[in-house]
Protein backbone atom coordinates (compact mmCIF):
# COMPACT_ATOMS: atom_id res chain seq x y z
CA UNK A 1 0.00 0.00 0.00
CA UNK A 2 1.20 3.48 -0.85
CA UNK A 3 2.40 5.43 2.19
CA UNK A 4 0.59 8.70 2.96
CA UNK A 5 2.22 11.71 1.33
CA UNK A 6 0.03 14.27 3.12
CA UNK A 7 -2.15 14.68 6.18
CA UNK A 8 -4.92 16.14 4.08
CA UNK A 9 -5.79 16.43 0.39
CA UNK A 10 -8.46 18.94 -0.61
CA UNK A 11 -10.10 18.64 -4.02
CA UNK A 12 -11.51 21.89 -5.37
CA UNK A 13 -10.54 25.53 -4.74
CA UNK A 14 -14.02 27.01 -4.48
CA UNK A 15 -15.25 28.68 -1.28
CA UNK A 16 -15.36 25.44 0.73
CA UNK A 17 -12.00 24.19 -0.54
CA UNK A 18 -10.19 27.50 -0.04
CA UNK A 19 -11.62 27.90 3.44
CA UNK A 20 -10.69 24.32 4.36
CA UNK A 21 -7.14 24.84 3.09
CA UNK A 22 -6.70 28.05 5.10
CA UNK A 23 -7.95 26.43 8.30
CA UNK A 24 -5.93 23.25 7.74
CA UNK A 25 -2.77 25.31 7.30
CA UNK A 26 -3.52 27.19 10.51
CA UNK A 27 -3.90 23.87 12.35
CA UNK A 28 -0.54 22.59 11.06
CA UNK A 29 -1.71 19.91 8.64
CA UNK A 30 0.49 19.01 5.70
CA UNK A 31 -2.07 19.88 3.05
CA UNK A 32 -2.29 19.47 -0.73
CA UNK A 33 -4.95 21.44 -2.61
CA UNK A 34 -5.82 20.17 -6.09
CA UNK A 35 -7.93 22.27 -8.43
CA UNK A 36 -8.79 21.87 -12.09
CA UNK A 37 -8.87 25.61 -12.81
CA UNK A 38 -5.88 27.88 -13.42
CA UNK A 39 -6.92 30.33 -10.67
CA UNK A 40 -8.65 29.83 -7.32
CA UNK A 41 -12.32 30.59 -6.80
CA UNK A 42 -14.29 27.63 -8.10
CA UNK A 43 -17.32 28.35 -10.27
CA UNK A 44 -18.86 31.02 -8.06
CA UNK A 45 -15.63 33.06 -7.72
CA UNK A 46 -14.11 32.00 -11.02
CA UNK A 47 -11.22 34.22 -12.14
CA UNK A 48 -11.87 36.58 -9.21
CA UNK A 49 -8.19 37.51 -8.81
CA UNK A 50 -7.79 38.27 -12.53
CA UNK A 51 -11.06 39.85 -13.61
CA UNK A 52 -10.93 43.54 -14.70
CA UNK A 53 -12.44 46.02 -12.20
CA UNK A 54 -15.26 46.99 -14.59
CA UNK A 55 -16.34 43.37 -14.93
CA UNK A 56 -16.06 42.81 -11.17
CA UNK A 57 -18.36 45.81 -10.67
CA UNK A 58 -20.94 44.27 -13.01
CA UNK A 59 -20.76 40.91 -11.23
CA UNK A 60 -21.47 42.54 -7.89
CA UNK A 61 -20.30 42.49 -4.26
CA UNK A 62 -21.09 38.82 -3.66
CA UNK A 63 -18.63 37.88 -6.40
CA UNK A 64 -16.00 40.36 -5.21
CA UNK A 65 -16.15 38.85 -1.72
CA UNK A 66 -14.24 35.84 -3.05
CA UNK A 67 -11.17 37.91 -3.88
CA UNK A 68 -10.07 38.21 -0.28
CA UNK A 69 -10.45 34.48 0.25
CA UNK A 70 -8.45 33.68 -2.90
CA UNK A 71 -5.68 36.11 -2.02
CA UNK A 72 -5.32 34.67 1.49
CA UNK A 73 -5.12 31.19 0.01
CA UNK A 74 -2.16 32.12 -2.16
CA UNK A 75 -0.29 33.44 0.88
CA UNK A 76 -0.99 30.67 3.39
CA UNK A 77 1.74 28.22 2.32
CA UNK A 78 -0.51 25.32 1.32
CA UNK A 79 0.81 23.15 -1.53
CA UNK A 80 -1.67 24.41 -4.14
CA UNK A 81 -1.69 22.65 -7.53
CA UNK A 82 -3.48 24.50 -10.35
CA UNK A 83 -4.73 22.77 -13.46
CA UNK A 84 -4.86 19.47 -11.57
CA UNK A 85 -7.70 17.27 -12.84
CA UNK A 86 -8.55 14.57 -10.29
CA UNK A 87 -9.69 11.50 -12.20
CA UNK A 88 -9.69 8.76 -9.58
CA UNK A 89 -9.89 8.23 -5.83
CA UNK A 90 -9.53 4.78 -4.29
CA UNK A 91 -10.98 3.45 -1.05
CA UNK A 92 -7.55 3.68 0.62
CA UNK A 93 -7.55 7.45 -0.12
CA UNK A 94 -5.12 7.42 -3.03
CA UNK A 95 -5.82 10.31 -5.38
CA UNK A 96 -4.78 10.23 -9.04
CA UNK A 97 -4.69 13.52 -10.90
CA UNK A 98 -3.48 14.89 -14.21
CA UNK A 99 -1.39 18.06 -14.38
CA UNK A 100 0.64 19.29 -17.34
CA UNK A 101 -0.44 16.20 -19.33
CA UNK A 102 1.07 13.87 -16.76
CA UNK A 103 -0.70 11.84 -14.09
CA UNK A 104 0.52 11.48 -10.51
CA UNK A 105 -0.65 9.64 -7.41
CA UNK A 106 -0.73 10.94 -3.86
CA UNK A 107 -2.24 9.58 -0.68
CA UNK A 108 -3.56 11.31 2.42
CA UNK A 109 -4.81 10.31 5.82
CA UNK A 110 -7.86 12.51 5.20
CA UNK A 111 -9.52 13.87 2.05
CA UNK A 112 -11.96 16.75 1.74
CA UNK A 113 -13.89 16.79 -1.53
CA UNK A 114 -15.08 20.34 -2.21
CA UNK A 115 -16.31 19.72 -5.74
CA UNK A 116 -19.31 22.02 -5.47
CA UNK A 117 -22.47 22.03 -7.53
CA UNK A 118 -23.53 21.80 -11.15
CA UNK A 119 -26.57 23.17 -12.92
CA UNK A 120 -29.55 20.88 -13.15
CA UNK A 121 -30.14 19.70 -16.72
CA UNK A 122 -33.11 21.29 -18.53
CA UNK A 123 -34.04 18.73 -21.22
CA UNK A 124 -36.74 20.73 -23.00
CA UNK A 125 -37.30 20.35 -26.74
CA UNK A 126 -34.69 22.40 -28.57
CA UNK A 127 -32.19 22.71 -25.72
CA UNK A 128 -29.42 21.36 -27.96
CA UNK A 129 -29.80 24.11 -30.57
CA UNK A 130 -26.91 26.55 -31.08
CA UNK A 131 -27.61 29.61 -28.98
CA UNK A 132 -28.95 27.70 -25.98
CA UNK A 133 -26.74 27.80 -22.89
CA UNK A 134 -27.05 27.31 -19.20
CA UNK A 135 -27.32 30.62 -17.36
CA UNK A 136 -24.19 29.68 -15.45
CA UNK A 137 -22.26 29.33 -18.71
CA UNK A 138 -23.16 32.92 -19.64
CA UNK A 139 -21.95 34.03 -16.23
CA UNK A 140 -18.66 32.14 -16.69
CA UNK A 141 -18.17 33.91 -20.05
CA UNK A 142 -18.47 37.23 -18.26
CA UNK A 143 -16.00 36.19 -15.57
CA UNK A 144 -13.37 34.73 -17.87
CA UNK A 145 -13.53 36.86 -21.00
CA UNK A 146 -15.86 39.79 -20.23
CA UNK A 147 -18.15 38.61 -23.05
CA UNK A 148 -21.94 38.89 -23.14
CA UNK A 149 -24.49 37.38 -25.55
CA UNK A 150 -25.39 39.42 -28.62
CA UNK A 151 -28.98 39.87 -29.73
CA UNK A 152 -32.26 39.26 -27.89
CA UNK A 153 -31.72 37.10 -24.79
CA UNK A 154 -34.48 35.15 -23.05
CA UNK A 155 -33.79 33.57 -19.68
CA UNK A 156 -36.00 30.63 -18.71
CA UNK A 157 -36.18 28.48 -15.60
CA UNK A 158 -36.27 28.89 -11.85
CA UNK A 159 -33.87 29.87 -9.10
CA UNK A 160 -32.04 32.89 -7.72
CA UNK A 161 -29.22 32.53 -10.25
CA UNK A 162 -31.66 33.12 -13.10
CA UNK A 163 -32.53 36.57 -11.72
CA UNK A 164 -28.91 37.33 -10.83
CA UNK A 165 -27.62 36.55 -14.32
CA UNK A 166 -30.44 38.60 -15.86
CA UNK A 167 -29.43 41.61 -13.76
CA UNK A 168 -25.73 41.13 -14.50
CA UNK A 169 -26.42 40.95 -18.24
CA UNK A 170 -28.44 44.14 -18.04
CA UNK A 171 -25.56 45.89 -16.27
CA UNK A 172 -23.20 44.59 -18.97
CA UNK A 173 -25.36 46.03 -21.74
CA UNK A 174 -26.99 42.85 -23.05
CA UNK A 175 -30.46 42.90 -24.62
CA UNK A 176 -32.53 40.97 -22.07
CA UNK A 177 -36.01 40.67 -23.57
CA UNK A 178 -37.75 38.45 -20.98
CA UNK A 179 -37.39 36.25 -17.92
CA UNK A 180 -39.65 33.20 -18.08
CA UNK A 181 -40.02 31.63 -14.64
CA UNK A 182 -41.10 27.99 -14.63
CA UNK A 183 -41.53 27.50 -10.88
CA UNK A 184 -45.16 26.44 -10.31
CA UNK A 185 -47.38 29.08 -8.72
CA UNK A 186 -48.21 26.78 -5.81
CA UNK A 187 -44.53 26.90 -4.80
CA UNK A 188 -45.12 30.35 -3.27
CA UNK A 189 -47.81 29.00 -0.95
CA UNK A 190 -45.48 26.24 0.23
CA UNK A 191 -42.59 28.68 0.66
CA UNK A 192 -44.59 31.06 2.86
CA UNK A 193 -44.55 28.46 5.64
CA UNK A 194 -40.79 29.01 5.84
CA UNK A 195 -40.88 32.80 5.69
CA UNK A 196 -40.55 33.35 9.48
CA UNK A 197 -37.24 31.44 9.50
CA UNK A 198 -36.13 33.20 6.31
CA UNK A 199 -36.59 36.56 8.04
CA UNK A 200 -33.58 35.55 10.13
CA UNK A 201 -31.51 36.03 6.95
CA UNK A 202 -33.00 39.34 5.71
CA UNK A 203 -30.09 40.21 3.43
CA UNK A 204 -31.01 37.32 1.11
CA UNK A 205 -34.63 38.45 0.90
CA UNK A 206 -33.61 42.05 0.29
CA UNK A 207 -31.19 40.96 -2.43
CA UNK A 208 -33.97 39.03 -4.19
CA UNK A 209 -36.37 41.98 -4.03
CA UNK A 210 -33.69 44.30 -5.40
CA UNK A 211 -33.12 41.99 -8.37
CA UNK A 212 -36.83 41.88 -9.14
CA UNK A 213 -37.02 45.67 -8.88
CA UNK A 214 -34.01 46.06 -11.18
CA UNK A 215 -35.68 43.93 -13.85
CA UNK A 216 -39.00 45.76 -13.56
CA UNK A 217 -37.28 49.13 -13.69
CA UNK A 218 -35.57 48.06 -16.91
CA UNK A 219 -38.92 47.02 -18.39
CA UNK A 220 -38.01 43.33 -18.66
CA UNK A 221 -41.21 41.23 -18.76
CA UNK A 222 -41.38 38.53 -16.06
CA UNK A 223 -43.60 35.58 -16.90
CA UNK A 224 -44.68 33.45 -13.91
CA UNK A 225 -45.68 29.80 -13.80
CA UNK A 226 -44.63 28.90 -17.34
CA UNK A 227 -45.00 25.32 -18.58
CA UNK A 228 -44.53 23.29 -21.79
CA UNK A 229 -41.36 25.20 -22.58
CA UNK A 230 -40.04 24.65 -26.09
CA UNK A 231 -37.14 26.23 -28.01
CA UNK A 232 -37.44 26.39 -31.78
CA UNK A 233 -35.22 27.21 -34.74
CA UNK A 234 -33.83 25.77 -37.93
CA UNK A 235 -30.08 25.90 -37.43
CA UNK A 236 -30.02 28.09 -34.29
CA UNK A 237 -32.43 29.52 -31.76
CA UNK A 238 -35.18 31.64 -33.25
CA UNK A 239 -37.94 31.63 -30.65
CA UNK A 240 -39.14 30.33 -27.31
CA UNK A 241 -42.66 29.04 -26.72
CA UNK A 242 -44.40 28.35 -23.40
CA UNK A 243 -47.80 28.29 -21.74
CA UNK A 244 -49.08 30.54 -18.98
CA UNK A 245 -52.25 28.73 -18.00
CA UNK A 246 -54.18 28.06 -21.23
CA UNK A 247 -52.45 30.84 -23.19
CA UNK A 248 -49.52 30.06 -25.49
CA UNK A 249 -46.72 32.65 -25.71
CA UNK A 250 -44.00 33.01 -28.34
CA UNK A 251 -40.90 35.17 -27.86
CA UNK A 252 -38.24 35.89 -30.47
CA UNK A 253 -34.72 35.11 -29.24
CA UNK A 254 -31.22 34.70 -30.52
CA UNK A 255 -29.90 33.38 -27.21
CA UNK A 256 -31.76 31.34 -24.58
CA UNK A 257 -30.28 30.85 -21.12
CA UNK A 258 -31.74 27.93 -19.15
CA UNK A 259 -31.49 27.43 -15.41
CA UNK A 260 -33.43 25.21 -13.01
CA UNK A 261 -31.28 25.45 -9.94
CA UNK A 262 -28.09 23.67 -8.97
CA UNK A 263 -27.53 20.19 -7.56
CA UNK A 264 -24.56 18.59 -5.77
CA UNK A 265 -21.84 17.31 -8.08
CA UNK A 266 -21.85 13.65 -7.02
CA UNK A 267 -19.58 12.20 -9.71
CA UNK A 268 -16.68 11.66 -7.31
CA UNK A 269 -18.83 10.23 -4.51
CA UNK A 270 -20.61 7.99 -7.00
CA UNK A 271 -17.30 6.70 -8.32
CA UNK A 272 -16.49 5.59 -4.76
CA UNK A 273 -19.95 4.01 -4.29
CA UNK A 274 -20.59 6.15 -1.20
CA UNK A 275 -23.99 6.17 0.47
CA UNK A 276 -26.43 8.65 -1.10
CA UNK A 277 -30.01 9.66 -0.42
CA UNK A 278 -32.71 11.18 -2.60
CA UNK A 279 -33.69 14.75 -1.69
CA UNK A 280 -37.43 14.85 -2.35
CA UNK A 281 -37.58 18.64 -2.03
CA UNK A 282 -34.75 19.52 -4.41
CA UNK A 283 -35.21 16.40 -6.58
CA UNK A 284 -31.58 15.33 -6.57
CA UNK A 285 -29.10 12.96 -4.95
CA UNK A 286 -27.04 14.04 -1.95
CA UNK A 287 -24.21 12.07 -0.29
CA UNK A 288 -24.82 11.00 3.29
CA UNK A 289 -22.51 13.00 5.59
CA UNK A 290 -22.30 13.75 9.30
CA UNK A 291 -21.76 17.11 11.01
CA UNK A 292 -18.05 17.02 10.17
CA UNK A 293 -18.61 16.15 6.52
CA UNK A 294 -17.62 12.50 7.03
CA UNK A 295 -19.05 10.18 4.37
CA UNK A 296 -19.61 6.43 4.47
CA UNK A 297 -15.92 5.99 3.51
CA UNK A 298 -13.75 6.61 6.59
CA UNK A 299 -11.39 9.51 6.02
CA UNK A 300 -13.25 11.05 3.09
CA UNK A 301 -15.26 14.19 3.83
CA UNK A 302 -17.40 16.39 1.62
CA UNK A 303 -17.77 20.11 2.29
CA UNK A 304 -19.86 22.80 0.64
CA UNK A 305 -22.46 22.40 -2.07
CA UNK A 306 -21.12 18.96 -2.97
CA UNK A 307 -22.82 17.73 0.21
CA UNK A 308 -26.04 19.77 -0.05
CA UNK A 309 -26.88 23.04 -1.76
CA UNK A 310 -26.44 25.89 0.70
CA UNK A 311 -24.65 28.63 -1.25
CA UNK A 312 -21.15 30.06 -1.34
CA UNK A 313 -21.30 31.91 1.96
CA UNK A 314 -22.42 28.76 3.79
CA UNK A 315 -19.72 26.74 2.03
CA UNK A 316 -16.92 28.75 3.66
CA UNK A 317 -17.70 27.75 7.26
CA UNK A 318 -18.43 24.22 6.03
CA UNK A 319 -14.82 24.06 4.85
CA UNK A 320 -13.58 25.20 8.25
CA UNK A 321 -15.69 22.54 9.99
CA UNK A 322 -14.45 19.75 7.70
CA UNK A 323 -10.80 20.80 8.12
CA UNK A 324 -11.10 20.89 11.91
CA UNK A 325 -12.61 17.39 12.00
CA UNK A 326 -9.87 16.17 9.65
CA UNK A 327 -7.27 17.58 12.03
CA UNK A 328 -9.00 15.79 14.92
CA UNK A 329 -8.99 12.52 12.98
CA UNK A 330 -5.24 12.65 12.32
CA UNK A 331 -4.44 13.65 15.90
CA UNK A 332 -3.33 17.25 15.29
CA UNK A 333 -5.91 18.58 17.75
CA UNK A 334 -8.04 17.10 20.52
CA UNK A 335 -11.83 17.05 20.77
CA UNK A 336 -12.20 20.20 22.94
CA UNK A 337 -9.95 22.15 20.57
CA UNK A 338 -11.94 20.89 17.60
CA UNK A 339 -15.22 21.93 19.22
CA UNK A 340 -13.86 25.39 19.97
CA UNK A 341 -12.43 25.65 16.47
CA UNK A 342 -15.76 25.05 14.75
CA UNK A 343 -18.13 26.85 17.12
CA UNK A 344 -18.06 30.18 15.30
CA UNK A 345 -18.08 28.55 11.88
CA UNK A 346 -21.12 26.45 12.79
CA UNK A 347 -23.00 29.54 13.97
CA UNK A 348 -22.14 31.35 10.73
CA UNK A 349 -23.23 28.41 8.62
CA UNK A 350 -26.51 28.16 10.51
CA UNK A 351 -27.21 31.83 9.81
CA UNK A 352 -26.82 31.29 6.09
CA UNK A 353 -28.92 28.12 6.16
CA UNK A 354 -31.99 29.93 7.53
CA UNK A 355 -33.00 30.98 4.03
CA UNK A 356 -32.66 27.54 2.45
CA UNK A 357 -36.09 25.99 3.27
CA UNK A 358 -37.78 29.11 1.85
CA UNK A 359 -35.69 29.11 -1.35
CA UNK A 360 -35.92 25.35 -1.79
CA UNK A 361 -39.72 25.48 -1.62
CA UNK A 362 -40.04 28.62 -3.75
CA UNK A 363 -37.83 27.37 -6.58
CA UNK A 364 -38.61 23.65 -6.49
CA UNK A 365 -38.33 22.48 -10.11
CA UNK A 366 -41.60 21.78 -11.94
CA UNK A 367 -42.48 18.11 -12.25
CA UNK A 368 -42.79 18.38 -16.05
CA UNK A 369 -39.08 19.21 -16.33
CA UNK A 370 -38.14 15.60 -15.53
CA UNK A 371 -40.78 14.20 -17.88
CA UNK A 372 -39.86 15.72 -21.26
CA UNK A 373 -41.83 14.86 -24.41
CA UNK A 374 -40.65 11.86 -26.40
CA UNK A 375 -38.81 13.91 -29.04
CA UNK A 376 -36.66 15.80 -26.53
CA UNK A 377 -33.02 14.73 -26.33
CA UNK A 378 -32.09 13.66 -22.79
CA UNK A 379 -28.54 12.34 -23.28
CA UNK A 380 -26.70 14.98 -25.26
CA UNK A 381 -23.53 12.90 -25.65
CA UNK A 382 -25.25 9.96 -27.34
CA UNK A 383 -28.37 11.82 -28.58
CA UNK A 384 -30.79 9.53 -26.76
CA UNK A 385 -34.35 10.85 -26.62
CA UNK A 386 -36.93 10.71 -23.86
CA UNK A 387 -39.00 8.37 -26.02
CA UNK A 388 -36.11 5.90 -26.22
CA UNK A 389 -35.70 5.94 -22.44
CA UNK A 390 -39.41 5.20 -22.00
CA UNK A 391 -39.00 2.37 -24.49
CA UNK A 392 -36.18 0.98 -22.34
CA UNK A 393 -38.55 0.90 -19.37
CA UNK A 394 -41.17 -0.94 -21.45
CA UNK A 395 -38.51 -3.46 -22.47
CA UNK A 396 -37.86 -4.22 -18.80
CA UNK A 397 -34.96 -1.96 -17.80
CA UNK A 398 -35.18 -1.45 -14.04
CA UNK A 399 -32.56 1.27 -13.62
CA UNK A 400 -30.22 3.73 -15.33
CA UNK A 401 -27.39 1.24 -15.73
CA UNK A 402 -29.58 -1.14 -17.74
CA UNK A 403 -30.72 1.71 -19.98
CA UNK A 404 -27.04 2.47 -20.52
CA UNK A 405 -26.43 -1.04 -21.86
CA UNK A 406 -29.50 -0.95 -24.11
CA UNK A 407 -29.26 2.60 -25.47
CA UNK A 408 -25.78 4.01 -24.61
CA UNK A 409 -27.56 6.73 -22.61
CA UNK A 410 -24.99 7.96 -20.09
CA UNK A 411 -22.00 6.40 -21.90
CA UNK A 412 -20.63 9.68 -23.24
CA UNK A 413 -17.66 11.62 -21.90
CA UNK A 414 -19.79 13.42 -19.27
CA UNK A 415 -20.71 10.03 -17.70
CA UNK A 416 -24.30 11.05 -17.09
CA UNK A 417 -23.75 14.50 -15.62
CA UNK A 418 -26.28 15.96 -18.05
CA UNK A 419 -28.80 13.13 -18.12
CA UNK A 420 -28.47 11.15 -14.89
CA UNK A 421 -31.12 12.94 -12.81
CA UNK A 422 -33.61 12.98 -15.67
CA UNK A 423 -33.15 9.28 -16.42
CA UNK A 424 -33.66 8.34 -12.76
CA UNK A 425 -36.85 10.39 -12.53
CA UNK A 426 -38.23 9.19 -15.86
CA UNK A 427 -37.66 5.55 -14.96
CA UNK A 428 -39.15 6.06 -11.51
CA UNK A 429 -42.36 7.35 -13.05
CA UNK A 430 -42.48 4.73 -15.81
CA UNK A 431 -41.84 1.85 -13.39
CA UNK A 432 -44.01 3.25 -10.56
CA UNK A 433 -41.03 3.16 -8.23
CA UNK A 434 -39.23 5.69 -6.06
CA UNK A 435 -35.96 7.26 -7.23
CA UNK A 436 -34.18 5.36 -4.44
CA UNK A 437 -35.44 2.07 -5.84
CA UNK A 438 -34.42 3.02 -9.38
CA UNK A 439 -30.94 4.25 -8.38
CA UNK A 440 -28.32 6.18 -10.32
CA UNK A 441 -25.55 5.59 -12.85
CA UNK A 442 -22.40 3.80 -11.74
CA UNK A 443 -19.54 6.22 -12.35
CA UNK A 444 -16.23 4.70 -13.37
CA UNK A 445 -12.63 5.79 -13.62
CA UNK A 446 -11.58 8.12 -15.16
CA UNK A 447 -14.00 10.74 -13.85
CA UNK A 448 -13.20 12.90 -16.88
CA UNK A 449 -11.45 12.15 -20.18
CA UNK A 450 -7.66 12.05 -19.90
CA UNK A 451 -4.83 11.61 -22.38
CA UNK A 452 -3.46 8.09 -22.89
CA UNK A 453 0.04 9.50 -22.54
CA UNK A 454 -0.93 10.84 -19.12
CA UNK A 455 -2.15 7.41 -18.08
CA UNK A 456 1.00 5.74 -19.39
CA UNK A 457 3.15 8.17 -17.39
CA UNK A 458 1.87 6.57 -14.18
CA UNK A 459 4.25 3.67 -14.83
CA UNK A 460 7.25 5.85 -13.99
CA UNK A 461 5.72 8.37 -11.61
CA UNK A 462 8.11 9.72 -9.00
CA UNK A 463 7.07 11.03 -5.57
CA UNK A 464 5.33 14.38 -5.83
CA UNK A 465 7.80 17.20 -5.28
CA UNK A 466 6.65 20.41 -3.58
CA UNK A 467 5.95 23.34 -5.93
Amino acid sequence: MMAPTHDLIIIGAGPAGMSAALHAAALGLKTLLLDEQSHPGGQIYRNVTQVPPKVAAVLGPDYRHGRGLAERLQQCGVDYRRGALVWEITEDLVVTFQQDERSSRVRARQIIAATGAMERPSPVPGWTLPGVLNAGAAQIAMKTSASVPQGPVVLAGAGPLLLLVACQLLEAGAEVTAVVQTAPRENLRRALRHLPAALGAPHYLIKGLKMLWRLRRAGVPLYQGASELRIEGEHQVQQVQFNIGPQRHTLAAKVVLLHHGVVPNTQLSRQLRLDHQWDAINLCWTPVVDAGGQTSLPGLRIAGDGAAIAGARAAEPAGVIAAAHAALAVGKIDAPTCAASVREAQAERDRHLRIRPFLDALYRPPQWLAQPPDEAIVCRCEEVTAGQIREMARLGCQGPNQTKFFSRCGMGPCQGRMCGLTVTQMLAQALHKSPEEVGAYHIRTPLKPIALASLAALADTEPLAPE
